[in-house]
């Protein structure tokens, strides 16, 4: 079991509030891209998000393309959890391949407020929050599987080192 402040945000973020598409081109280095992470939806979050830190939010999050910096960019800023009520599918997908975690649980979103920390007990699939807790579906084993070697290539690359 392990305890994460998060950050909470609402329904129907897409990925243009969670990376600005007008830096997909420009932007090269990790640094880079991690200071550009939800400024149109909460621009205190890219100078005050820490490592292990967790978004829990509403229903469709990442909603919209599928520009894996949506997901790249909250990586890199040291976020590798998302719980939501619900993910844009693309997007869940994006964050396996990336080795964040994607976590489906609607109920949380309404018992926390940011800067609340949780207990994430991902091997008992329970969420414990200001006194709750919630369970929530894991991943199937073969998602399990690309999401524990942190991400589709690192998974592959270990598969044919064989």
């Amino acid at each position: 079991m392990t305890t994460h402040r998060l950050w909470l945000y609402g329904d129907n973020i897409n990925t243009d509030l969670i990376f600005p598409g007008k830096y997909t081109y420009t932007l090269k280095t990790t640094e880079e891209i991690a200071a550009h992470a939800l400024e149109d939806l909460d621009p205190t979050f890219a100078s005050g998000v820490q490592p292990g830190d967790v978004i829990v939010a509403g229903r469709n999050w990442g909603v919209g393309s599928s520009r894996e910096q949506g997901v790249t960019a909250l990586k890199y800023a040291g976020v590798n959890v998302i719980i939501a009520a619900s993910f844009g599918g693309l997007y869940f997908r994006n964050c396996i391949n990336q080795g964040v975690l994607p976590i489906v649980c609607p109920d949380v979103s309404s018992a926390v407020q940011t800067g609340d920390t949780i207990e994430l007990d991902v091997a008992g699939a329970t969420i414990t929050a200001n006194g709750q807790t919630f369970g929530f579906t894991r991943l199937s084993p073969s998602v399990q599987a690309i999401y524990e070697a942190g991400g589709l290539l690192p998974m592959l690359q270990t598969r044919f080192r064989k």
